[in-house]
């Protein structure tokens, strides 16, 4: 090459002219920008050769100022217009002549950048350039247009991303919505650091982010990471601080179907007729719904009645949702997906709409109710001396809290006999159970709640009310059970296996109390389910089933449709081998139910102590997790919690001791607790 001959070369991308200056070694350049910055380039380097005159770097900018005139991308049209036909290749200097009627080199130089640059109607072919087809350019349009909106929708987005940081109310657009839905799953694999046991940083090899998380994080500058997609949807307001990730990596649906919802409205509006055309009208009956204040599914009501040969009988009626819905229909369906009611401390999941399992399911006090009725009579042991199940008609009489039963209770309300008696058959009954076998282990259960910000824990006290309320729908299920039973009818019945329980001399060598009680409960083994009956021995039943939630398990559920159908001499809806696969299926709902309920509560109570740093907690030592390393259960007695603790020295089961918690993190599920000295705990 000459010296001064203008050339085209990249630097990082970058257009860039120099002028040939002196050869470098063999095959090598050295050419001179604008700037005076001297560059060694290879042949292959060079990406254009101004050719008709030789230059001084000097020249470049007056050079690139004649160019500038040429450079409009949309005369490239007309020129691709006029040759797409012949479909021949152009050069530069042919393109000048084409589009500027000259080929000076400022015209050639204009001709290269706009061919080089285009996207759209030509594609270099060695030193030319040929058209593509119109049906290559129209594609070609389309993908354009494509990555144009996508440009603009990133740009809008990141937009509403600042206005969202800044504490702006946001309208989020459908688009936004599906990344951020994206991002909202694989933050919530952040519960899989609970679920599996891993650690963030494990977490984080494990699930690299999919594309579409990868580049909203990266456009967003932020770490594409499970933690980083969770602290962003925090920052947007889009996730609170305590957002439930157990529940969304669950399989649990939040949510009712529009087809669903519009079922139950249907029901609401219109209920369909009654099968039960031999309902007993137990309206005259005083009926008693006892629950918790918050509690707004309310499925079971009692009644004591005096009956003409002095003899007494209770009842317990519980609500009839099969009333208005019929085996396979959409809401039982729906219902069946859910397999029970979730109770998290920050409300609940309904297994119905509620609309319906609040309204004209539940027994409401004033109103004329359909419930499933069962009259009990005991003997004077508490055994069943006669009992019937009934389809029927009632109306509440009273809502009661437990508060508001052990209150009576305690004050003996004269106007309320009817409290006192069934309080009376509780206590017998429940003796009844343990001279049975029945096993009671009594540990104190935390109630977590919570409310806006606020996290409240207490001690559920096993009252009276409580104890009272327990029996009765142990009593119904008694029953239930034993109706299936005589009539060959096919239910979810419940067992538990005799436990093997510690030789006395070894229990009575624990501490008194909650220690003992925790070494019984490690015995105990899980409780099974089956279509025939079996013994549980927990509750010291020769059979049982559960019948008095029907609105919030759907187990319940499905021994309401087969005694019902029963009752009216009716085909069974389900037979053995039908009622054994939904079982199965249903179960393993409500393990993941169960699961989801017990961690949420872990997390808010590792949440509620992460709050409380300097608080002294009196705890007892209830278990060895790992003695060797000495590791163990501890009870934080004002609360009802048991978490794990470490010790730096010995201690003994049943000793009582000061902590203080000195790491808390729900979101890993870590917690630690250190011992304080009395002296340091006065202070």
């Amino acid at each position: 090459m000459e010296k001064g001959t203008l050339v085209e070369f990249r630097v990082q991308g970058d257009r860039r002219l120099g002028v040939v200056d002196r050869p470098d070694g063999k095959t090598r350049w050295f050419v001179v920008d604008e700037r005076g910055q001297s560059h060694s380039l290879a042949p292959r380097q060079i990406t254009y050769t101004v050719t008709g005159q030789t230059y001084k770097s000097a020249d470049i900018p007056q050079f690139l100022e004649q160019v500038k005139p040429y450079l409009d991308p949309s005369s490239l049209e007309v020129a691709w217009e006029l040759l797409v036909e012949d479909g021949e290749s152009v050069t530069p200097s042919q393109m000048a002549n084409i589009l500027f009627s000259e080929s000076e080199p400022p015209h050639c130089y204009a001709a290269h950048c706009l061919l080089s640059d285009d996207k759209l109607y030509f594609k270099q072919k060695g030193d030319g350039y040929e058209t593509r087809t119109t049906a290559q350019v129209a594609e070609r349009k389309h993908q354009l247009e494509v990555e144009s909106q996508k440009a603009r929708g990133q740009q809008e987005f990141l937009a509403r991303v600042e206005q969202a940081l800044a504490g702006e109310t946001v309208d989020w657009q459908r688009p936004d919505r599906q990344r951020l839905e994206a991002i909202e799953k694989y933050a919530a694999l952040l519960a899989d650091v609970v679920r599996m046991s891993v650690n963030y940083d494990s977490l984080s090899r494990a699930y690299p982010p999919p594309v579409p998380v990868l580049e909203t994080m990266t456009m967003l500058g932020r770490q594409a990471t499970p933690q980083g997609a969770f602290q962003l949807l925090v920052d947007l307001g889009w996730w609170s601080p305590n957002e439930n990730l157990f529940l969304r990596r669950s399989a649990i649906p939040v949510q009712f179907p529009s087809k669903v919802l519009e079922v139950a409205q249907q029901r609401l509006d219109s209920p369909p007729a009654d099968l039960d055309t031999d309902r007993i009208d137990l309206t005259h009956l005083k009926v008693y719904t006892v629950d918790d204040e918050s509690t707004t599914e309310i499925d079971d009501g009692l009644s004591w009645e005096l009956l003409p040969d002095g003899r007494e009988r209770l009842w317990v009626h519980i609500a009839d949702p099969t009333r208005l819905l019929a085996p396979e229909d959409d809401l039982d369906l729906e219902a069946r997906k859910r397999g029970s009611t979730v109770y998290l401390p920050t409300g609940m999941v309904p297994m119905f709409p509620e609309v319906l399992a609040t309204g004209p399911m539940s027994l409401v006090q004033g109103r004329v109710c359909c419930a499933l009725s069962f009259g009990v009579i005991l003997d004077s042991t508490g055994k069943v001396e006669d009992y019937s199940i009934h389809p029927s008609t009632i109306k509440p009489t009273y809502r009661l809290t437990y508060e508001d039963v052990d209150e009576m209770l305690e004050l003996g309300v004269q106007a309320e006999p009817e409290i006192a008696a069934i309080s009376t058959w509780a206590q017998r009954r429940r003796t009844w159970r343990y001279n049975q076998g029945a096993i009671s282990i009594n540990m104190p259960e935390a109630a977590i709640k919570v409310k806006g910000d606020e996290i409240s824990i207490d001690i559920l006290d096993d009252s009276s009310s409580r104890q009272l309320v327990a029996e009765m729908m142990i009593l119904a299920g008694e029953v239930a059970a034993r109706y299936g039973q005589e009539h060959k009818i096919p239910l979810p019945f419940r067992g538990q296996p005799q436990p093997e329980l510690p030789p006395e001399e070894e229990l009575l060598q624990l501490p008194a109390g909650f220690v003992r009680a925790c070494a019984m409960r490690r015995c105990m083994p899980k409780s099974e389910m089956s279509i025939t009956p079996v013994r549980h021995a927990g509750l010291g039943l020769d059979t049982y089933t559960q019948a008095t939630s029907p609105i919030r398990r759907y187990s319940d559920l499905l021994t309401h449709f087969q005694l019902k159908a029963h009752l009216r001499g009716e085909v069974l809806p389900f037979s053995a081998e039908q009622l054994k696969e939904v079982m199965m299926t249903v179960t393993s709902i409500t393990q993941e139910v169960t699961m989801v309920e017990r961690q949420t509560n872990r997390y808010y109570a590792l949440e509620y102590l992460r709050r409380y740093p300097e608080q002294v907690w009196q705890v007892t030592v209830l278990m060895w997790l790992r003695e060797d390393s000495n590791l163990a259960l501890i009870l934080l007695e004002d609360l009802g919690l048991q978490l794990p603790m470490s010790f730096r020295r010995s201690v003994n089961l049943g000793e009582h001791l000061l902590v203080k918690v000195s790491l808390a993190d729900p979101q890993k599920d870590m917690i630690h607790f250190q011992e304080i000295i009395y002296q340091e705990a006065l202070n």
